[in-house]
């Protein structure tokens, strides 16, 4: 009894450190493609000899959203060590892919105004970086959802990923579009300005809204008509009911204070009355995905 104990015990150690240097290979391969991807930046000399800390910000959110992403392909019930090694090869791969994909697109639909590369690496702009990086983050999340649930053989599970992604990127640039115009200011010029407060502000209406597509488009596949109508109708209920949560959080968090006042009207944008904003809706949208 006590050598089966312990050979259990053994297997699962063993399958785990596995599972991790797995894991660590997949990341290594996603930070090669970071760096193929934007040649123009020496990651080393950013971090290291130039002290930029709003590349610091924006990397360290792409590295969250690619452990996000990588994670999606861990999760789930075991097939066998060896073909929990191919899935991970494969849909971890592909969510690396997706990934990158996501924030060359939304930096171009979110941040046409200007470019990214220059607010960051040429001007140091931490409110550019923040949103940078919460948009990795979103798009980790949703991969997350579109990767990890179970679905009729690889081909099929590859495409329902794909298309799940799909949905969901267009989710997220339309809510940050259609945010934007229920402000009393713009989001772009404000951020293009150095306003952090506004960049850490946007970041969390972002990751809130990367989660509740994250839960919507969760789950195993049953068929694309079931599929679609569940995520329409979560992702639905959880935008109606996320300013709800949010306007509640704030009043008990911040009551008496008007936030836009805090981070456009004044001075010194206030970046800590913004933190607790975009608490307030991680906090909601976390929330609103126990509660449905």
């Amino acid at each position: 009894m006590k050598e089966l104990l312990l050979n259990d015990i053994f297997i699962t150690v063993a399958e785990t450190v596995s599972y991790v240097f797995g894991a660590f290979v997949m990341f290594f391969i996603g930070k090669i493609v970071y760096d193929l991807i934007h040649k123009k930046i020496d990651v080393k000399s950013e971090l290291v000899e130039k002290d930029n800390f709003a590349f610091s910000i924006a990397h360290t959110g792409y590295l969250a959203g690619l452990l996000l992403a990588i994670g999606s392909s861990i999760v789930g019930p075991s097939n066998g060590i060896l073909y929990d090694f191919i899935d991970m090869a494969i849909y971890g791969g592909i969510s690396i892919i997706l990934l990158n994909l996501s924030v060359i697109i939304c930096d171009k639909v979110i941040f046409h105004k200007f470019s990214v590369y220059k607010e960051i690496i040429e001007d140091r702009n931490e409110g550019t970086a923040v949103v940078e990086g919460a948009i990795a983050m979103a798009s980790g999340l949703i991969i997350f959802g579109a990767v990890s649930g179970e679905s009729n053989g690889v081909a099929h599970g590859i495409l329902t990923a794909v298309v799940f992604w799909g949905v969901g990127q267009i989710a997220l640039i339309l809510t940050a579009i259609l945010y934007n115009f229920t402000l009393s200011y713009n989001v772009s010029d404000e951020i293009e300005k150095d306003n952090v407060a506004v960049g850490v502000s946007f970041a969390g209406i972002l990751i809130a809204v990367g989660n509740l597509i994250r839960f919507a488009v969760s789950g195993d596949f049953h068929s694309w008509s079931e599929s679609f109508t569940n995520i329409g109708i979560d992702l639905l209920l959880g935008l109606l009911l996320l300013p709800v949560v949010r306007f509640l959080a704030d009043r008990v968090l911040l009551p008496g204070r008007k936030i836009t006042d805090e981070l456009v009207n004044q001075e010194k944008p206030n970046v800590g009355v913004a933190l607790i904003e975009a608490f307030s809706y991680i906090g909601g949208s976390v929330l609103i995905t126990w509660c449905l």
